[in-house]
């Protein structure tokens, strides 16, 4: 299911746009079944999602197959309506009227699988808070 026009946008930024980030937009995807628009990007863009956390997401049923890293710049935080930084620092945007949200998120690059497991549980449970206070319900 896709988003409508008029669906707010949620941005997720990180570093790289491999791992944090696209499991972040994922999670949200799925449990925003298209009532929120999503899309992730990073300040130093990978060139590929993080094999561990393509796997953990694949455990759930989900894919993040079709992503590519994406550079993080000025016009995507101009058209987002929430933007969630997940480790980007000081390379991230501030512009005004953007709701702005920092998730002190562990890196999953490098680690093993049961520590990515956790890192992606952790976002989805932030996922899932960011979605209730948004107050979009939550399939799945």
């Amino acid at each position: 299911m896709t988003a409508d026009a008029t669906a707010p946008l949620v941005l997720f930024a990180c570093i790289h746009n491999s791992g944090r980030s696209v499991a972040a937009q994922v999670l949200t995807r799925h449990y925003a079944a298209g009532t929120v628009a999503v899309c992730s990007a990073g300040s130093e863009p990978g060139s590929t999602v993080d094999p561990a956390v393509a796997r953990v997401l694949a455990e759930r049923g989900l894919s993040a197959a079709d992503h590519v890293p994406t550079l993080l710049d000025r016009d995507l935080v101009q058209a987002a309506d929430v933007v969630v930084t997940m480790g980007c620092g000081e390379t991230c945007p501030v512009l005004p009227g953007k709701r702005y949200e920092d998730w002190p998120v562990a890196d999953p690059k490098g680690q093993d699988l049961p520590t990515v497991r956790a890192i992606v549980d952790d976002i989805d449970r932030r996922v899932r808070a960011l979605l209730g206070d948004m107050h979009v319900p939550v399939t799945g």
